[in-house]
């Protein structure tokens, strides 16, 4: 039986599905938000954010600018860092943006840039771990690890513990995690980490990663309690 993406969005179910979402997102709304309409200023702060070129990432690192902070964007890719590098320091009229390399999926990737961050940098006032990415097809990385644990959790991870000492010494400081609301659907089992009794459907590895971000998150916050951390 053959079938066409048309068939699918002439679906009754397809119509009900996009109600009910809809009304799912109206009622998370809390009004409207404008970023700018918050008065507090970071100049005189550093700042990283990883994934910077692109969505979440590029939307934080462009409101940091703004409000004078130093930028680090730690990106993956140079062509594509470089080109938001660009429009962020047009946009926010800010030129202490900068660009740093890191492959999340590579532990040997990760501390090379913190060593370069160490090197370069004397405070350190928020790190906001963004970058991640899901639906990667199955793969195990030169480390031995699950493509997208690397990626999403464990790059993270270790960059995270590689800075904490800078961030302590820079306090107040603080330390963001971007999880997703799809952390409730994972399941803790280390099996994954090794790429071992995954099933790759709807997504459900990057939901894994996500749920191991938020207890990680929550431990390190129990941990950091009272440093200014």
């Amino acid at each position: 039986m053959s079938w066409v993406w048309t068939d699918v969005f002439s679906h009754p179910l397809w119509a009900v599905s996009t109600v009910i979402f809809g009304l799912l997102f109206r009622s998370q709304q809390r009004g409207s938000w404008d970023t700018r309409a918050c008065l507090v200023q970071l100049k005189g702060k550093t700042t990283i954010v990883t994934g910077a070129n692109t969505g979440i990432g590029k939307f934080i690192a462009l409101d940091f600018a703004r409000r004078g902070a130093r930028v680090i964007m730690a990106c993956r890719s140079e062509a594509r860092g470089s080109a938001a590098l660009q429009e962020i320091r047009k946009r926010s009229g800010n030129a202490n943006v900068h660009l740093r390399l890191v492959d999340t999926s590579s532990l040997a990737s990760v501390r090379a840039f913190v060593e370069g961050i160490l090197r370069e940098e004397k405070e350190l006032h928020i790190l906001v771990n963004n970058a991640g990415a899901s639906g990667l097809p199955g793969d195990i990385t030169s480390d031995g690890l699950e493509v997208s644990f690397a990626t999403n959790h464990v790059g993270p991870f270790l960059l995270t513990n590689l800075l904490l000492d800078l961030l302590k010494r820079s306090a107040p400081a603080r330390i963001v995690n971007v999880s997703s609301v799809n952390h409730w659907r994972g399941v803790v089992d280390f099996s994954h980490f090794k790429g071992e009794n995954l099933a790759y459907t709807m997504d459900s590895v990057y939901n894994h990663t996500k749920l191991h971000n938020i207890i990680c998150t929550n431990e390190l916050a129990r941990r950091l309690q009272g440093t200014g951390g």
